[in-house]
């Protein structure tokens, strides 16, 4: 009998052993089981049946742990096999699934990034300082979620949605997978609402709707970021949420956004992550997804979200230097050939959402950096392709001051004026065919060709609407201030003004405009119409005002 305990003991000890220390998986212990049971029977000859020696089996183990459902956690490991630069091999973890996120035994979290046959790559979302070689990496069985609700709203955090201000820590109302499928076709309406900019050449020429993928592009240092932040700013009081989202920028360059944000109390609407360049990859990588997903809250809400992510080409550097640590194959410039797929996943859940959906919408301005104009490079022309346009930025307009310096040669927007207000429509088509026009005789002027006296009005025109379409940082305007500047331009008020003293006009008219007729660009705020009563009314104040600018007493008020 001692010879039968003692045999008992040394077979069954070290299966407990492994279930309270080593976790070992279900597959393990069934297979440790059925060969204790084949030892047991063999030296020993016991005669009893196979379901006795299972109960008695289990009594022993619960003796030892306890309740053996309730207490013993049985959990998949795996073994590091590599780490560095912020990424790692492991083997091990059969059951584990994309997007999940697993343990490190320093405390480090990752997230499984791809799966193969007989190993994993997980990016890590801290610092890989002691990790090593050889080290138990357990599954969590979570997949990677982040914090929504409205307390994100005029915070700074990273893409995991921790706070990086001083303020308290944020108080989640839920937490939603980063990964989500987009809506689906049947969910959507047409866009047609306007977003208002407050940028003239914008909302006059290439009008974005809400719930439209309008991209931002050009060189570097041609005022992307200032045109994507003066559209926050314009949001004031309009009831839309906004969200910039920085990937890879540098830090004084994020702290220039929010010091102008806050200023401009444009911060209490405003949700601001940051994915900076000394973070990990993993980081940068989440950062647009997990963007999307706080604003999906609020959609599913019924509101309306902006979201500018600045910048994707920056996005896209990251999952390549990701992908090449990890020895994936290289495309194009070096690039994944699942690029294309991750910015299209990553856009299409921008959506303008049907009444039965609850009529939300996200808005997205995705910026992209081009190298010495090359809009034709790999990044530009994927983007391209997924978005409903794209505003272009020339660098030399930019460097012969005109801001914001958009290219109207290769700037669309494919939704158009579907989704611009009907007072903006009214003066806009006038000032299209006047632009086209003037770009058109404008060639000729360079080779010194004799022009007539209408083709010369014209090109003075032009000039004018040129120098009209500037516009500082900083300085949003009203639809109303805008249509107004608009239609002064394109029925002949600036015909007689010196070139010179375009801009001085401008500011005094618009100056004059809401000092004595401010109940005039209310009602055009309020009805976004400029009906025929207006128009002549618009034409009286106009002649009114030439008048006094041209005698000078306008500068005396």
């Amino acid at each position: 009998m001692n010879s039968k305990t003692n045999l008992k003991q040394k077979l069954i000890d070290p299966i407990i052993e492994n279930l309270i220390v080593e976790t070992i998986s279900p597959q393990s212990i069934s297979t440790e089981i059925k060969k204790t049971f084949s030892e047991l029977e063999k030296p020993v000859q016991l005669k009893k049946d196979l379901n006795h020696q299972i109960s008695w089996l289990l009594e022993t183990i619960k003796k030892k742990t306890g309740d053996f459902n309730n207490q013993v956690q049985i959990r998949n490991v795996g073994t590091v096999q590599q780490i560095g630069n912020g990424v790692a091999k492991i083997s091990g973890l059969p059951q584990i699934g994309i997007n999940e996120l697993v343990q490190f035994s320093s405390g480090c979290k990752g997230l499984v990034l791809y799966l193969e046959s007989d190993s994993i790559d997980v990016i890590l979302l801290g610092s890989e300082e002691g990790i090593h070689g050889g080290d138990m990496v357990t599954s969590s069985r979570e997949i990677i979620n982040v914090p929504v609700g409205p307390a994100l709203t005029g915070r700074i955090f990273n893409a995991l949605g921790e706070p990086l201000d001083d303020l308290p820590p944020i108080k989640a109302l839920d937490y939603h997978n980063v990964e989500v499928e987009a809506p689906m076709i049947i969910e959507r309406s047409p866009v047609n609402e306007p977003l208002h900019t407050g940028i003239k050449v914008i909302d006059a020429l290439f009008p974005i709707g809400r719930g439209q993928r309008e991209l931002i592009v050009g060189d570097r240092q041609t005022g992307k970021t200032a045109l994507a932040v003066d559209t926050i700013l314009s949001q004031k009081n309009c009831g839309v949420i906004c969200f910039y989202v920085s990937i890879g920028q540098k830090k004084s360059s994020v702290l220039s956004v929010i010091d102008t944000l806050k200023k401009n109390d444009a911060l209490a609407y405003t949700s601001v992550l940051i994915a900076s360049p000394d973070d990990p990859p993993a980081l940068r990588y989440l950062a647009p997804f997990s963007a999307y997903t706080m604003a999906e809250y609020f959609l599913n809400q019924g509101q309306d979200i902006l979201i500018v992510f600045d910048d994707l080409s920056k996005h896209a550097d990251s999952y390549r230097e990701i992908s090449l640590l990890l020895r994936r194959p290289p495309g194009r410039e070096a690039y994944p050939g699942d690029i294309f797929y991750l910015h299209s996943r990553l856009l299409e859940r921008s959506c303008k959402l049907n009444d039965a959906e609850g009529g939300g919408s996200i808005t997205a301005l995705p910026i992209i950096t081009m190298q010495q104009g090359n809009i034709s490079s790999f990044i530009p022309t994927n983007l391209i392709s997924i978005c409903d346009g794209q505003i272009v930025l020339s660098t030399s307009k930019f460097n012969k001051g005109f801001k914001p310096a958009v290219n109207i040669g290769l700037s669309v927007s494919r939704v158009g004026g579907a989704a611009q207000s009907k007072a903006m429509r009214s003066v806009a088509n006038e000032l299209k065919i006047n632009l086209s026009q003037y770009e058109e005789v404008e060639r000729f002027t360079r080779f010194g060709t004799d022009v007539d006296k209408t083709t010369r009005l014209q090109i003075q025109r032009g000039q004018r609407l040129q120098i009209l379409l500037n516009q500082p940082d900083g300085s949003p305007l009203p639809l109303s201030n805008e249509v107004v500047i608009i239609f002064a331009a394109t029925r002949g008020y600036l015909d007689e003004i010196e070139i010179e003293k375009v801009e001085i006009y401008e500011n005094y008219l618009l100056n004059w405009f809401r000092k004595n007729h401010e109940g005039f660009l209310q009602d055009i705020d309020r009805s976004q119409q400029l009906d025929l009563d207006a128009e002549n009314q618009l034409h009286v104040i106009l002649a009114e005002f030439n008048l006094l600018f041209n005698s000078g007493e306008i500068f005396n008020e």
